[in-house]
């Protein structure tokens, strides 16, 4: 519990006392911590009152609500940087894998994105986007390799909600870590 608090804590940013409700348990007083020189050492537990809905944080986010996460992957066979058609193929296979990958990543842990646009005289010069992902992925089930015409692998993989909290818990802690 106290692992969670602080990466919630890590996370939100606490500029003042902030009561922290969405990682209590609903019989449980809520975790009130202190920001600033204070620690979460010095979490104080609130006086026990009426148990009250949890609202939602970002640490919550819909996605809880599914019970498999399902992601592909696409790779294009003759782009592939091999001469021999057979090892283009297993190369197209292993690309359309860490797609997918990436895709589930993006599903567990979101996707950070970079973006500038330059206007002069009225008019978008230059519109650039990046997107960047980071994260750990394990306990990915695959589902199917699958050709898709005659020069394409399609990959998809699931993962079950019980991991992705594992996931999450584990960054989570990672960041707290960290600071």
């Amino acid at each position: 519990m106290y692992r969670i608090a602080l990466a919630a804590a890590a996370l939100s940013g606490l500029t003042a006392c902030e009561t922290i409700h969405s990682l209590t348990a609903p019989n449980q007083a809520p975790v009130v911590a202190m920001a600033g020189p204070a620690s979460l050492s010095s979490a104080k537990v609130a006086p026990s009152v009426a148990p009250e809905p949890a609202p939602v944080s970002m640490i919550t986010p819909m996605m809880e609500k599914r019970e498999t996460f399902v992601a592909t992957g696409y790779a294009v066979i003759s782009i592939q940087n091999h001469k021999n058609p057979a090892q283009q193929r297993l190369l197209a296979i292993r690309a359309s894998k860490l797609d997918a990958y990436r895709a589930l990543t993006e599903q567990v842990y979101g996707q950070q994105m970079d973006a500038t646009t330059t206007v002069a005289d009225m008019t978008v010069m230059n519109d650039t986007f990046r997107a960047r992902v980071e994260g750990v992925i394990y306990g990915a089930n695959l589902v199917s390799i699958t050709p898709i015409g005659d020069d394409t692998y399609e990959t998809t993989l699931s993962l079950d909600r019980n991991a992705v909290q594992d996931l999450r818990t584990l960054y989570l802690t990672q960041i707290a870590a960290r600071r």
